[in-house]
């Protein structure tokens, strides 16, 4: 047999036992030269030195999953190995500067604007009555004739950080350390749960975060965060806690709101209208005349396609808005059905519902499965674990940019390998549940 098949043969013809934490260590330094040589090609993302080494990581990351949910327990040594590997391949992506219009020169511009009295909801960065407010890593900010989209929340980040240091690389460094408070929180919450601590290494080890958080710089990495605490607390019966920090998520990004339901009855009334009161005074020094700011969102909406094949077929039909509305429905019926399923809080089912909502959105961005990755920790997610890998083929976008092609609907041959992979995958698991289904049927047992 192979290496992963369990034994090797050595020079003398004895056969040698691999053991799953030795693979796991394999795969763990593999992974990192995967992701050290697609650092030295960020600069060109989705060229072929990028994409090439990336899907390595991916299929590496993959073998490494089925590695932690086939071992129940591994011991702490693995852990912290494997989250220092973590580290140094977060490291690599850190150091380098981020594409040159990256969400992050907006953050750098929002968090300005508002320490110099200015509202980010209002402001056009391309009016010729601010240019003198703009710095050399704000003078090329993509969509400069809109207005911020980004909620409350988030500006209160991009504030904080400014006033820290006004710099792309100041949020960059901001994000990691929300990174590593996600493993934290994380290890936390799967002690509280009774699960292996190593299932930590199915969030930290995923491609996408060195990617996303330390090398492009997103700030769903800070929503996450908040999530994940708020979830932490929630299996700690910390009720308050749960509620707040849930609100403060909902308003960095306005996805986990599909999560309403899985809160029910988990928090009581007054904890819901505290964290509401919070959300809502978050808005208030944005106000403009009365009115909640919504900036740039509705043009988003309206305008903006990237990777939704569902929300492009659904367009043919029926106006954005009302397909926003249902991408919205579609996350909270998740959310409802698995409330109403399960009476014990499960970690995975916060996945689901984001995961359903996301699918019929209008823009599908890699970094907007961030918030997907902590709660992937248990084999009743794969069809999502795989969704992050099979997502990889869309960074050709930014290298046919970079080539001079515009900004448009991806090559056939990318959403074939997302979402035709995703379809497979999905009929291979439903089949193989069937079939189990039946064998348990034919032999009398109960259904679980």
């Amino acid at each position: 047999m192979g290496a992963f098949g369990g034994t090797i043969t050595d020079g003398h013809g004895r056969t040698v036992k691999i053991t799953p934490e030795c693979r796991v260590y394999v795969l763990g330094a593999t992974l990192c030269v995967a992701l050290t040589i697609c650092s030295r090609n960020f600069g060109d993302r989705g060229g072929p030195y990028f994409m090439t080494s990336l899907t390595v990581a991916g299929i590496v990351y993959l073998l490494a999953i089925r590695e932690f949910f086939a071992t129940s327990r591994f011991r702490r040594r693995v852990v912290v190995i494997g989250l220092v590997l973590a580290a140094v391949w977060h490291i690599e992506f850190l150091r380098l500067p981020p594409g040159a219009d990256d969400d992050i020169h907006r953050y750098v511009w929002d968090g300005r604007l508002q320490r110099l009295g200015y509202n980010p909801y209002i402001v056009v960065p391309i009016d010729p009555a601010v240019k003198g407010l703009h710095t050399p890593e704000t003078r090329n900010l993509n969509n400069p004739d809109l207005p911020s989209p980004y909620p409350p929340g988030a500006q209160l980040f991009f504030r904080t950080v400014t006033a820290v240091k006004e710099s792309v690389f100041a949020f960059k460094v901001a994000f990691v350390l929300c990174d590593f408070g996600i493993a934290f929180a994380l290890l936390d919450l799967l002690r509280t749960s009774g699960r292996g601590a190593h299932l930590v290494l199915a969030y930290a080890w995923n491609p996408l975060l060195a990617i996303e958080a330390a090398g492009s710089g997103h700030v769903d990495i800070v929503g996450v965060l908040l999530l994940v605490i708020s979830v932490a607390a929630l299996a700690r019966s910390w009720r308050t806690i749960a509620a707040i920090t849930f609100g403060l998520a909902v308003a960095v990004k306005f996805l986990p709101i599909v999560l309403l339901p899985l809160y029910w009855k988990r928090v009581r009334i007054r904890d819901a209208l505290l964290a509401a009161a919070v959300l809502s005074l978050l808005y208030v020094p944005f106000l403009n005349h009365g009115r909640i700011p919504t900036g740039s969102l509705g043009t988003y909406v309206q305008s903006f396609r990237f990777n939704g094949p569902v929300f492009a077929a659904l367009a043919q039909v029926a106006p954005p808005p009302l397909l926003a509305a249902l991408a919205v429905l579609v996350g909270l019926v998740t959310a409802i059905w698995l409330r109403r399923a399960a009476r014990e809080l499960s970690p995975n089912a916060f996945a689901w519902p984001m995961a359903a909502s996301l699918l019929c959105a209008p823009v599908v961005f890699p970094w907007y499965l961030l918030w997907l990755l902590p709660f992937l920790t248990s084999a009743s997610t794969l069809l999502i674990i795989v969704w992050t890998v099979s997502i990889i083929p869309t960074y050709v976008q930014w290298h046919l940019r970079a080539l001079g092609h515009s900004w448009g609907a991806l090559p056939a041959w990318v959403m074939l390998v997302e979402y035709g992979g995703l379809t497979i995958v999905a009929a291979i698991i439903a089949l193989r549940r069937i079939k189990r289904s039946a064998a348990l049927q034919c032999s009398g047992k109960p259904l679980e």
